[in-house]
This record gives structure tokens, sequence and C-alpha cells, in this order.
């Protein structure tokens, strides 16, 4: 993450915070930036030097205009005009940090051959939960090569119960032995 992102991301945070926005803005941001995502030209073409700056933002209005907090909007502008929206998946990241930092919150990865029921995802975020002491945001990555078992990472700290790990252990002591 860059320093403008923290910079920006952080500042979007504590306006948030003190218009009591954070929930709100929040939840608008991780749309919009899905919707970047999915349409990378749109940032492309607001990017753009060719089109003057007041007709790129009359495109965000117009994409845009009450559908989302006119902070969001007014914030997505000014990176828009000084020509760093590039910027807002940082900023994002940043804003979610500090958010996470406020409301107690972790966010963690669970990685697994196929994808786990509502059930199992529930019952891994409450065990998350009771070994963090946190509330815990799940999220989950699909990953055939771990052929079997669960790869938490939470907190810096990876929890492997993956049956490519346990392969690996082997194979790894089985190399020691034989040297």
């Amino acid at each position: 993450m860059t320093q403008a992102a923290r910079l920006y991301g952080g500042s979007l945070y504590d306006l948030a915070a003190e218009e009591q926005l954070t929930d709100d803005i929040r939840e608008q941001m991780s749309q919009i930036r899905q919707l970047f995502r999915e349409n990378p030209d749109y940032i492309k073409l607001l990017s753009e030097p060719s089109i003057p700056n007041a007709e790129r933002i009359g495109l965000i209005d117009k994409a845009f205009g009450d559908k989302a907090e006119k902070y969001l909007i007014n914030f997505i502008k000014l990176l828009c005009e000084r020509n760093i929206l590039a910027e807002f998946s940082g900023c994002c990241d940043e804003f979610t940090r500090r958010y996470n930092a406020d409301h107690n919150i972790s966010e963690a990865v669970v990685t697994s051959a196929k994808a786990l029921s509502e059930g199992q995802m529930s019952a891994l975020t409450e065990k998350l939960e009771k070994i963090s002491g946190k509330k815990i945001s799940l999220k989950q990555r699909i990953d055939a090569s771990v052929l079997a078992g669960l790869r938490v990472e939470l907190e810096g700290k990876q929890l492997d119960g993956t049956v490519q790990s346990r392969l690996s252990g082997i194979s790894k002591k089985l190399s020691e032995v034989i040297v």
C-alpha cells in the first residue's frame, strides 16, 4: 500500500468516523471497488489526461450521483482530479484496516480444496473468534492443490491442516532420513 493510499484512506476514515458514517461508507467503498475491478476501462477513462477534469468529474456524478454518500463521491472526485484514482483500492484497504481496528475485527482467509458450506464457515468463524478474542471477517479461497483439509491465515499466522502440508512434512522427514 502506498503512502498516498494510507493518507487519503485514513483521512476519509477520520471524516466518516466524525460524521458517524463508517458503516455506510465502508459498504459503499466495497461495492464501488468491485465495480472498478469489473470495469477496468472505466478507471482508464476517468484517468485519461486528454479528457478535461470537469468532464471526468461529470462522469463520476453521472455514474454514482445520489447512489452513494456525498463524502465518498467527493473523495473519488478528489482522487480523479489529482490523477491518483488508481490508489482507490489501497484507500479502501486503509479505510477497512482502520475500521477493523476500531471495531475489534480481524480478517481471516480460509483456503480449502472445495467450497465450504455456510454451516462450516459459521462454525469456523465461531472457533476463530474464540481463539482470537475478536470478531472475525472470514473470506474463503478455493485451491485444489491443498487436496483436503484447511489452511487459515489469521493476524499474520498460518494454521495449516491441509493434506498438502502434511505430505510436504513427511517428504521432508524422509529426505532427512535418507541423507
